[in-house]
């Protein structure tokens, strides 16, 4: 059962370049047996930790069959196809190769800034749309706009919409929809410090940034909450406290890119309108490393 495939931890990948800002694939296969060795239980491609922006649309079908490729089905696959046009997702979509993907995750629009009753309906398309279940991504700070637990509701009752990625920061939200979910729709974490109080709630696990660089720490700190043990949880989270504003300090996936690259994995190269972390930021971490 897809649900069940996708309990406990997504790392939602980083894109790693070259020098001159290519697709890195060598430092991506790393990056993939990196992940896997700690424990992740999904995967997640073309996110916006991906710089899905500003990669091409053939730089990501070719990504995808990497990936898809490397993976050769060892843990569940769910790939990130989002936008502020609903045509334009929708046509994404059926140009997309879904064998090997078990999951369609897209992130509500930004900056249009539709009413609850514009972003109902574009999920309500994409659901229509998709070949593969489709989780909902709510991220206020970058969209602009915030989807509200009546609206997630209303979508939960879709047979083609599995859950919502949750990063809106509003745990009263959360708990909204925890209580009044059917009960066969995830609540998954999408910020990482949210990730253990919101399984204390019910939450199905999260998709992370740090995962990238602390797959196993990360892995075992969701574990340790799915199965109750919060104090070992709390632990493993208040570790990362200090590390993880730092990440989004410069935008994302500046910060965990320095921390790859100090584990030998990938360049710190990010795509413009993102620049490489500065000398300050690099200080900062290496200091906390």
């Amino acid at each position: 059962m897809i649900r069940e495939k996708l309990r406990g931890t997504g790392v939602a990948l980083v894109t790693p370049f070259t020098k001159e800002l290519a697709v890195d694939y060598d430092a991506l296969q790393k990056l993939l047996d990196f992940v896997l060795e700690g424990n992740v239980n999904y995967l997640v491609v073309n996110g916006t930790t991906a710089e899905s922006p500003t990669t091409t649309a053939a730089e990501k079908t070719a990504i995808l069959a990497f990936v898809k490729q490397h993976l050769n089905g060892r843990v569940p696959l769910m790939f990130g196809i989002g936008g502020n046009n609903t045509q334009q997702v929708i046509e994404a979509i059926a140009a997309t190769d879904f064998d090997g993907v078990d999951a369609l995750l897209s992130v509500s629009p930004a900056y249009n800034k539709p009413s609850q009753q514009g972003i109902y309906q574009h999920f309500l398309h994409i659901a229509e749309a998709s070949p593969v279940p489709v989780m909902l991504y709510n991220v206020p700070g970058r969209t602009s706009s915030n989807m509200t637990a009546d609206t997630t509701l209303k979508l939960a009752l879709h047979d083609n919409i599995i859950g919502i990625k949750e990063a809106s920061g509003n745990l009263e939200q959360c708990l909204l929809i925890a209580r009044h979910r059917p009960e066969n729709f995830m609540l998954v974490s999408g910020d990482d410090m949210m990730a253990v109080p919101m399984m204390s709630f019910g939450a199905e696990g999260a998709i992370s940034v740090l995962a990238n660089a602390y797959p196993a720490k990360f892995s075992s700190m969701v574990q340790e909450a799915l199965q109750g043990n919060f104090k070992a949880a709390a632990d493993l989270l208040l570790s990362f406290v200090d590390l993880n504003p730092l990440l989004y300090e410069e935008g994302n996936p500046v910060g965990v890119k320095v921390l790859l690259e100090r584990f030998g994995i990938c360049s710190p190269g990010v795509r413009l309108p993102l620049v490489e972390a500065s000398a300050g930021l690099r200080d900062k971490i290496d200091k906390l490393l």
